[in-house]
């Protein structure tokens, strides 16, 4: 059968208050006129039983502070006779003082005053009831026997008797103490105006105070209202992140008492979500990448099925309508065939090398030897190349630092762009502007509409769309830039800028 604690001390205390009032009623019936007439030690069991009465019962200070003071009435009257009834006087005034001093400890120890007091009150009894001791009468030396068995009952709590259970039922501070340090949560406890009261070891080991370091916090680290995560400040001026949250401490009337501040270090959870967080992101680049990816392949399929099966069907049909008709065909269809079969043959390797210069600007591999490159002597060789109406206006002591190779790529393929989508005449032009050349090419076409402007120098717009997108990367390539206008009253300005050198 289980028995709570808080109802075992009630018992204990019951018992103890039945033995003082036994020992006073010992104690006054022992008390009978002495022949000589003087003090005996019964007269002290009187005062005693009434003090062991007072500490068992549940009452004030007051009746506290007069036991104590009963007891010591006990203590004396049981010294004035240690010259006749040494032992019985011995055993009263350790008794009293026993009584006294119950709730005393040992150097702030667990151990009591009382204790060794009783001890010894209890010791001399036991001796004096042995046959032919002599040292007191039997009555005495049992009621002082009762009285120090009564002394152990009146405080189980905290007596030689205590067990962990009436030590937490009946010692709230101390186990409050103990539950507080024990705590795998850091703990602080604050008044009613925002000051320190007590920590626990976990808090100094988050917060970096010593085990004994003194905790002056003007103000101390409060977590916000609402709770929830926080940056915890160190001695040291780092923080460590905590999961923080604020309890108030009503009093009887409801008003704030204290006030109870736990952090729960969440270092590790912390580090978990951006060791996550970083593998997710590392996930979405992959993905980023594989889509960009996809969407290459599809746009490149595209290009492939379009652009380069136009030239190929043409060069099919024609070379096969040669063959099969050569001897009846004129010399100069013969030469119109040839021709376009030529025509469509170089539309085809431009494209095989606009593709693998592609690949190479995607990997990275394309790489810029820089020299001064007369611009006039380049635009000249475009001219030429392309066999159209170019008028050119440049300086012929203008010249670029850039990739003389480049540099007729970036040309040629803004000069084709210019006659496939604008209209003639088409202007090849520089200009010195500071350290810049600017190099500008104008049509005067429709221009190029504004939903296209954006993604104008990406991949695959506008028909085959490398070559906007191949010079935009060349001439980044060499340090410089490419952007549109529109040019007035109509018409597209290309325009490269690159750093300017001498010849």
């Amino acid at each position: 059968m289980h028995i709570a604690a808080h109802d075992v001390g009630r018992l204990s205390r019951l018992a103890a208050g039945c033995t003082g009032v036994a020992v006073a009623a010992v104690g006054s019936l022992s008390a009978t006129p002495r022949v000589p007439p003087g003090p005996s030690p019964a007269a002290a069991l009187v005062p005693a039983g009434i003090a062991l009465l007072l500490q068992a019962l549940p009452v004030g200070r007051i009746s506290r502070a007069l036991a104590v003071v009963l007891a010591l009435v006990a203590a004396g009257a049981g010294a004035l006779t240690l010259d006749t009834r040494p032992a019985a006087a011995t055993a009263t005034v350790l008794a009293g003082l026993g009584l006294a001093g119950l709730d005393l400890r040992i150097a702030r120890s667990r151990f009591r005053v009382a204790d060794p007091l009783v001890a010894g009150a209890a010791i001399i009894a036991l001796v004096a009831l042995v046959p032919r001791g002599g040292l007191m009468a039997p009555a005495v030396a049992g009621a002082l026997l009762v009285l120090a068995l009564g002394t152990v009952l009146a405080r189980p709590e905290t007596g030689p008797l205590r067990t962990a259970e009436t030590g937490a039922g009946q010692d709230p501070q101390e186990f409050a103490e103990a539950l507080l340090q024990s705590m795998s949560e850091a703990v602080m406890v604050l008044d009613a105006n925002y000051r320190v009261i007590d920590v626990n070891r976990r808090w100094r080991e988050l917060t970096g105070h010593g085990p004994d370091e003194p905790i002056r916090l003007d103000p101390p680290p409060l977590p916000p209202a609402e709770g929830g995560d926080w940056l915890l400040p160190r001695v040291d001026g780092t923080t460590v992140p905590v999961l923080a949250t604020m309890a108030t401490i009503p009093d009887a009337a409801g008003a704030p008492r204290a006030y109870v501040a736990t952090y729960v270090d969440i270092a590790d959870r912390k580090r978990a979500e951006v060791s996550l967080g970083e593998q997710n992101t590392e996930l979405r680049e992959a993905n980023a990448r594989l889509a960009a990816a996809l969407a290459f392949k599809n746009d490149l399929t595209s290009m492939l099925t379009h652009d380069v099966a136009q030239p190929l069907s043409s060069i099919a049909s024609l070379a096969e309508l040669l063959r099969a008709d050569w001897a009846d065909l004129p010399e100069d269809i013969r030469l119109e065939l040839a021709t376009k079969i030529d025509k469509n043959t170089q539309r085809l390797i431009k494209m095989m090398n606009d593709l693998h210069l592609l690949f190479r600007l995607d990997t990275g591999s394309v790489t810029a030897r820089q020299a001064p490159v007369p611009l006039l002597e380049v635009a000249t060789v475009v001219q030429e190349e392309v066999e159209l109406d170019l008028e050119l206006d440049i300086a012929e002591e203008l010249a670029v630092l850039a990739d003389r190779g480049h540099l007729t790529v970036v040309l040629r393929n803004l000069v084709r762009n210019a006659v496939a989508y604008g209209a003639p005449p088409v202007l090849l032009s520089g200009r010195r502007r500071a350290d810049l050349v600017e190099i500008v090419v104008q049509d005067r076409g429709p221009g190029i509409p504004e939903e296209l402007v954006p993604s104008l120098f990406d991949r695959f717009v506008r028909g085959a769309g490398l070559g906007l997108f191949i010079v935009r990367h060349l001439v980044e390539a060499n340090g410089g830039s490419v952007r549109y206008e529109r040019a007035e009253p109509r018409g597209a300005r290309l325009i490269v800028g690159l750093e300017a050198a001498p010849i």
